[in-house]
């Protein structure tokens, strides 16, 4: 697998932001780990809107201070993935979203990609001082169960999600 490093996306990763949230909307993927970029076709908003997330007199209403980072690979400086660590729980992500999120391009998947996404993040976790991490999957995505799983992942519970309509199993890393 090529190598890949964790990178705050900034103006220079325009042009590819758009094109891998063009490619997740035609694959009609979920976007997780990706904040409002689903909404956002104005990626400098987007790019601000993260910003205002860094800071505990900034973030937006109803969101938790957290750190957006798209997964880029040396070789061609392609963004392969994004992932979203969220510093502490509301209540909504307590029980449901957990400390990150994390989406990989449709055409780079089933590569190793998000395990080693993951793996990465998780030293970003344990440098902000957590010991362990909650991740959550939809209860049918096996992918990213196997991502958890292989970063050490325990499992605790599946609980249904009514907002989206889902069951999530939810796991805990110990970093």
């Amino acid at each position: 697998m090529d190598k890949c490093m964790l990178i705050k996306p900034d103006i220079s990763f325009k042009s590819d932001i758009q094109a891998f949230r063009k490619e997740m909307l035609d694959a009609n993927s979920s976007m997780d780990g990706t904040g409002p970029l689903k909404r956002m076709d104005n990626i400098e908003e987007w790019l601000e809107f993260n910003q205002r997330c860094e800071n505990k007199e900034t973030v937006p209403q109803n969101w938790v201070t957290c750190e957006q980072y798209i997964y880029v690979r040396e070789a061609d400086n392609k963004i392969v993935g994004m992932i979203q660590f969220r510093h502490y729980f509301n209540e909504f992500l307590e029980k449901y979203g957990g400390h990150m999120g994390y989406s990989v391009r449709p055409d780079e998947r089933r590569k190793g990609y998000a395990k080693m996404m993951l793996d990465n993040c998780l030293n970003i976790c344990k440098l902000y001082g957590l010991e362990k991490v909650l991740v959550t999957c939809i209860q049918e995505n096996d992918s990213s169960k196997r991502t958890i799983l292989a970063n050490g992942g325990i499992y605790e519970s599946t609980i249904y999600c009514e907002p989206d309509d889902v069951y999530l199993e939810r796991y805990w890393i110990h970093i």
